[in-house]
């Protein structure tokens, strides 16, 4: 039959369609030939990454954008976050040298609670944005990660580290101290001056952690008229912009620390140790640094007009010219230093590959990186190495520098090396037969640094000093032989990263304190160090809630499940912080059951996931085997320990009058602030009359309800089952029943899954049978969150504990939203542990105080998607150049030149000159309460005859962030409309008038806002298949009409 005739049958598509849908996966029909030499061709069409062959890496000059591999955008943290394991006793803890709690900000950031993330960083860190840029984490946290044990590798914790903290830098809430000292007077002693000099990593530690114990007259003197120190001057802007120092610095003046700039350490600049100490500053931190570049003889006399740089001039020259808000001056921004031919980087440190990529900014063509012994003893870490390597510098190993030629102008020329060879013994010789000689114009050395300075010196009188012309520091208190003085960073003789750095004043803080409290106040403080947390306005939100006449300290408390398997799990859930705990349901001994096991598996919904993260599990575990009697006289002890928490007694009995009224009452006499009827377990004890036995009927629950009822005065919850066909039904029935409220819901039944030979698991005994079992997590929360909304709805102000999936505050958020009162969890504690709740109500904090402040375009605390390719900002291409271009093969050539002439035409780095001042975001509103929140949502939750189908909207698609893989397309036309064409060349995706907002594309494109729906501005067309039917944006009345 001919293409033409088979136009005219609606089950063929139309020609536009058949051509739209060339390049649609199809099966092969057999094996598929084309030769290799146009496969070397298609594959330079669509390579991502640099061809081997590839004699440079772009245009560079003047492009500071960030080069680091670590960055991440949201999607690509949550997706590292899920992948983290939150190990116990997590080794990734244990080799970080501020000691952050990795596991903890790592589940904040999978859980989307950016704040809490930041908090957790920020308390241990207050560099954490600093050093989640910069740090070798290849050497430390990420060294010790268990997931090198497995194929897929270590998480990425400082890129991870990086994305919590700069979320929080955009929501521009300050930093304020621990409310417990707010609410104290402190004594006088903490009034005490302190003096810090250099306003580097080390001192902006120290500082902070002083000042967050209560010290209210805290001075940084810095040398500079810029501050920050090395992280400002030395560390280029693509690895630390400068507005990343400035918000940190800006976090610690929050609590009062003072900087004075231009204010150097020296005998003959008037201010030494002894002078700060007798202008009363009680104790002085050092945190100077090494400021003396280190030069060998061979540079003697060589100046910049020649060519000749030490990193300690070059990269602070770089610096000025390249980091928006370093300059405080008005005056016209400084110029980068003028580079061109080939530049000799001496040294293989993290200094020298800095220098060596800001060389190709500044114009060089050529760097080589020229170092003395081989590639098993570079010092620096993988990643800076990696960089440097990516952008085209050559590597020049066992060569050690002989001369420098200059030419009759003066200027460099080349250079001679000898080559370095090891001996036997270890030892590194010249061998002087071996020479090299190195064309060069010019050369920059990066041998290190040390304390030159005699001025300096004699200023840190009387400090011993060592013989290395530093002074002597006790390396566990960071004390020098002056009581009084205290060193850290560089200095100091310890530190040879930021981040150890960064510990460095940390440990001098606590020691500062002790001196301050002991030397000075008399009071004698614990050995064990104990210093204040982060704090912020978001921490002084009132998360407590009152249901029922009782009040509960935050929404969150455990399910009857697993994690309430005995009364010393529940202690030590109350100990981390849970505001109430149901107890494992129990019954009459007459009732007491024995578990099968295997019996909790987990859940395949989420595809073959192994380890925590689960999205479900099923269980066929029984009620508690334990006797009322351990039960309520856990519930005594309990309430007597903590009184403040609501512990809520599970229980579960037959359909007889005479048992529930016993066990209620009995569970009541204990001091259970409330009871909650298990009418819902949806295996083994249905079988027995209980459980899902009695909540399957709307007249049983009423029955049970009201002899409860009678028989107590406390509170009662009724928990229902999901396995019903309309649970608002049942909950009727329970509220009839004079139940104060319901559980919404109990596990679903269901089975996980069968293997290949036909076995369930849980299989059980020899006979490897099994049952269905009840289904929990993530994967019953749409059941969850519909009944929750469905009973609010029809029971307005009819109290609901919401479970079924609760993993977050964000969904916690939406259960409250969507009617809950209080939120129960359970599997989310399988898949960790109790510490859980700190994520959960810092998040639930955070998201209630956004909700106050100007923050356009946020989701929760997701804030606005800027155009990406992995987590870096792209210019808009079409506001550049006009033109459609991918990010692969030969266009992401034409996107670099295109960028790199962009740069050019800048002639410098764009530069503000203007300090520019941080702007506090402050509440514009009261924050809500929990109370506000509840049912927030159900006005707009409803029937589906109240949705207006006259407004209809329109996929778009964001070109510069899009990573061509077609999904949007594969569904759209094999489960769509097939209103996506998708370009043969360049696999640009293009939405078409065909589109009728359906959404799928959305569902399954992999980049977070990549596509987004918007109203539709044309007239919408309804296809009815045959073309007299069809017709432009009509209503379903006037449709139906017709």
């Amino acid at each position: 039959m001919s293409g033409q005739n088979n136009q005219d049958k609606v089950s063929h598509d139309p020609i536009d369609i058949e051509n739209l849908l060339l390049l649609n996966p199809r099966i092969r029909q057999g094996a598929h030939v084309v030769p290799s030499i146009e496969t070397k061709d298609n594959k330079r069409h669509w390579k991502r990454n640099h061809e081997k062959s590839c004699a440079d890496c772009g245009p560079k000059k003047n492009n500071f954008d960030d080069i680091k591999h670590t960055t991440l955008s949201e999607r690509g943290a949550l997706r590292e976050a899920a992948r983290c394991l939150k190990c116990a006793d997590a080794p990734c803890q244990k080799s970080c040298p501020t000691q952050l709690d990795v596991k903890s900000f790592i589940t904040s950031i999978a859980n989307k609670n950016y704040y809490g993330a930041a908090k957790a960083i920020l308390s241990d860190n207050p560099l954490g944005l600093t050093c989640g840029m910069v740090c070798p984490t290849s050497d430390l946290c990420v060294g010790g990660c268990n997931l090198y044990g497995t194929e897929e590798g270590p998480i990425n914790i400082g890129g991870l580290q990086q994305y919590a903290v700069e979320v929080f830098k955009q929501m521009r809430v300050p930093q304020v101290l621990d409310p417990l000292l707010l609410r104290s007077d402190l004594p006088k002693i903490f009034q005490t001056k302190i003096g810090l000099i250099g306003c580097g990593p080390a001192t902006i530690s120290c500082a902070s952690f002083l000042a967050r114990l209560g010290y209210n007259h805290l001075t940084i003197f810095e040398k500079k008229d810029y501050i920050g120190g090395l992280s400002t001057s030395e560390i280029p802007q693509f690895r630390l912009p400068y507005d990343v120092v400035s918000f940190e610095i800006d976090l610690m003046r929050d609590l009062g620390v003072k900087i004075e700039c231009g204010k150097a350490l020296g005998v003959k600049q008037r201010m030494t140790l002894n002078s700060l100490h007798e202008d009363g500053y009680e104790t002085v931190f050092v945190g100077i640094g090494m400021p003396d570049p280190k030069r060998i003889e061979i540079f003697d006399g060589l100046t910049e007009k020649q060519g000749f740089y030490t990193s300690k001039d070059f990269l602070p020259q770089v610096a000025a010219a390249s980091k928006p808000g370093m300059c405080p001056c008005k005056q016209s921004r400084q110029a980068l230093p003028v580079l061109f031919g080939k530049v000799i980087v001496l040294g293989v440190g993290d200094t020298a590959f800095d220098c060596a990529t800001s060389a190709l900014r500044c114009g060089a063509k050529k760097v080589f990186i020229v170092f003395r012994k081989g590639f098993s003893n570079i010092r620096a870490v993988p990643e800076e190495m990696e960089l440097a390597k990516e952008e085209k510098c050559e590597f020049l190993p066992f060569l050690s520098p002989k001369r420098v030629l200059v030419r009759n102008d003066g200027r460099i020329s080349a250079m001679e090396f000898y080559r370095a060879e090891q001996t036997d013994d270890g030892e590194w010789t010249n061998d002087e037969d071996q020479l090299v000689r190195l064309k060069a114009d010019f050369v920059i050395s990066a041998f290190g640094s040390g304390l030159q300075d005699q001025d300096v010196i004699d200023a840190l009188a009387p400090v011993k000093m060592n013989g290395l012309g530093v002074p002597v520091v006790d390396q566990r208190t960071m004390q020098t032989s002056v009581p009084w003085v205290f060193c850290g960073g560089d200095i100091a003789g310890v530190a040879q990263t930021t981040v150890e750095s960064v510990n460095d004043g940390k440990t001098a803080a606590w020691s500062i304190h002790r001196y301050i409290q002991g030397t000075l106040g008399g009071v004698q403080l614990a050995s064990e160090p104990t210093l204040p947390k982060f704090f912020t306005p978001i921490d002084a939100v009132d998360l407590s809630v009152e249901v029922c006449g009782i009040r509960f300290e935050n929404p969150f408390g455990l399910a009857s499940a697993p994690p309430t398997t005995s009364s010393a799990m529940m202690r030590r859930a109350f100990e981390q912080g849970w505001a109430f705990a149901l107890t494992k349901t129990f019954s009459l001994d007459k009732d007491l059951v024995l578990n099968v096991s295997p019996r909790i598996i987990r859940g395949t919904t989420s595809g073959h996931s192994y380890g925590p993260g689960q999205g479900s599990f099923l269980n066929i575990e029984l009620i508690s085997e334990k006797t009322a009697a351990y039960w309520c006289q856990s519930v005594t002890e309990l309430k007597k320990d903590f009184p403040t928490k609501i512990i809520i007694a599970s229980i579960m009995c037959v359909y007889n009058r005479e048992d529930w009224t016993e066990l209620a009452k009995m569970a009541e006499a204990c001091g259970a602030d409330a009871l909650e009827l298990n009418l819902s377990c949806p295996h083994g004890m249905g079988e027995r009359g209980m459980g899902l036995a009695c909540g399957q009927s709307a007249s049983t629950v009423r029955d049970i309800c009201l002899w409860v009822r009678e028989a107590v005065k406390i509170p009662f919850f009724a928990k229902l089952t999901p396995n019903v066909t309309d649970i608002v039904d049942i909950a009727r029935a329970a509220f009839e029943g004079k139940a104060d409220g319901v559980t919404a819901t109990n596990t679903v039944s269901g089975m996980m899954g069968l293997s290949p030979d036909g076995t369930a698991w849980p299989r059980v005994g020899r006979e490897k049978r099994t049952t269905y079992g009840g289904v929990s997590g993530n994967a019953i929360r749409p059941v969850a969150l519909r009944d929750v909304s469905a009973i609010a709805n029809a029971l307005p102000g009819f109290p609901i504990l919401a479970t079924g999936g609760i993993d977050s505050a964000d969904v916690g958020l939406q259960f409250l939203n969507a009617g809950a009162s209080l939120l129960q969890v359970g599997s989310a504690v399988q898949n960790q542990d109790f510490t859980l709740i700190e994520d959960y109500a810092t998040g639930l904090k955070a998201l209630l105080y956004l909700q106050t402040l100007d923050v356009p375009r946020w989701s929760g605390q997701s804030p606005p998607v800027f155009s990406h390719q992995k987590g870096k900002p792209v210019p808009k291409l079409k506001e550049l150049d006009g033109k459609h271009l991918p990010h692969f093969g030969p266009y992401k050539k034409q996107l670099e030149e295109i960028v790199g002439k962009n740069k050019l035409s800048e002639a410098e780095p764009e530069v503000d000159s203007v300090d520019r001042k941080r702007v506090i975001n402050q509440p514009q509103t009261p924050i809500p309460t929990i109370q506000e929140m509840i049912g927030k949502s159900l006005p707009k939750i409803g029937a589906y005859g109240k949705l207006d189908n006259s407004q209809q909207v329109v996929a778009i698609i964001d070109e510069d962030m899009c990573i061509n893989c077609g999904k949007c397309y594969m569904a759209c036309n094999d489960s769509g409309y097939q209103a996506i064409t998708f370009d043969p060349e360049t696999h640009l995706p293009t939405v078409t008038q065909d589109c009728t907002g359906c959404a799928m594309c959305l569902a399954v494109c992999p980049i977070i806002d990549c596509i987004t729906v918007i109203p539709k501005s044309i007239p919408h067309r309804v296809k009815r298949g045959i073309p007299e039917y069809e017709f432009p944006n009509k209503n379903a009345a006037s449709i139906l009409a017709q």
